[in-house]
């Protein structure tokens, strides 16, 4: 039985092909696939302000989950974009994929987007997205005047 050295860099053939060679990182934030995770103290405060000077948001991936629907509508809008811009796109998209269950209207005025489901505040359509400080949001139909009259009536009758 022949036993095998384990693999070692002394075993790569020189060449002259800078590619051939195992690659070695020296920066322990970078690596192959790019920039990794790395606290603070490792990044020099030249990367950091490299960094910070590009970091311009350019478009945001928000997550829509629709009232009675299974799985959230996957939405990219730029942070300057409003909540009724995020409304008309995800109902947009809604319909444009054919999700069941079918919405019996798809007028955006006609919905109102919370932060979760247990949310009983809307949000304000004319809001910035950059402000919502949330990307997950979930839209569900306003209730219908019909239901606000009759409640108020009885209201009326209790008094």
């Amino acid at each position: 039985m022949t036993s095998r050295s384990p693999f070692t860099f002394r075993h790569v053939i020189e060449s002259r092909h800078r590619r051939s060679t195992p690659e070695r990182y020296s920066d322990p934030v970078r690596g192959r696939g790019g920039l990794v995770s790395a606290p603070g103290n490792l990044i020099s405060a030249k990367q950091k302000n490299e960094s910070s000077s590009k970091k311009v948001l350019a478009k945001l991936l928000l997550k829509v989950n629709i009232e009675r629907s299974l799985g959230p509508v996957h939405v990219i809008l730029s942070p300057e974009n409003t909540v009724k811009d995020l409304v008309k796109s995800a109902i947009d998209i809604y319909v444009k994929e054919r999700r069941r269950p079918l919405l019996k209207q798809v007028d955006s005025d006609r919905f109102e987007l919370h932060y979760s489901q247990f949310s009983l505040e809307s949000l304000k359509p004319e809001e910035k997205l950059i402000n919502l400080g949330s990307r997950n949001f979930f839209l569900c139909s306003k209730p219908s005047s019909a239901v606000n009259s009759s409640s108020t009536a009885d209201t009326k009758m209790a008094i």
